[in-house]
């Protein structure tokens, strides 16, 4: 009898996981580190415009936005997303450009980036980059179907 009992309170305890099993969590919006919360990693989005180069920012220059830290090199580049933070931060959250136009995401490499029609793209890395400017267009347009979709 008691093993019958003990049978019985285990698949009453497990109904519940079995029934409702946990749902996946979704990518976060903006594409960070697995051990921080750091955007674009810890480059300042706004010199990509400004500097034409990837430049780190730095944590006394920082800000959040949509659940994730962006650092800065400077207090005017800070305040200038804050000010339009839509216009400086990379596409799709900073995951792969390319593999959001394939329907999912990879991380976007601060190092492999383009700016088209004034707007900030990432790739994963130099061979994926090529790959995407082999047809940006169509590529973006690609993305912008499946993004937010794709994180989901």
């Amino acid at each position: 009898m008691k093993l019958r009992s003990l049978l019985a309170a285990a698949a009453i305890a497990m109904a519940p996981v079995i029934l409702f099993p946990p749902v996946a969590a979704a990518e976060p919006p903006i594409y960070t580190g697995a051990f921080d919360d750091i955007a674009v990693q810890g480059y300042d989005p706004v010199a990509y415009f400004k500097a034409g180069k990837p430049v780190k920012g730095a944590k006394e220059f920082s800000t959040t936005w949509n659940g994730a830290e962006f650092r800065f090199a400077s207090a005017a580049n800070r305040d200038a997303f804050k000010k339009n933070p839509d216009a400086y931060a990379p596409q799709y959250g900073g995951y792969c450009a390319w593999a959001v136009s394939q329907g999912y995401t990879a991380k976007g490499d601060a190092k492999f980036w383009k700016i088209v029609d004034g707007k900030l793209y990432l790739n994963y890395n130099s061979s994926v980059q090529k790959n995407w400017e082999g047809d940006i267009p169509g590529f973006i347009a690609s993305a912008n179907t499946n993004w937010p979709e794709v994180i989901n």
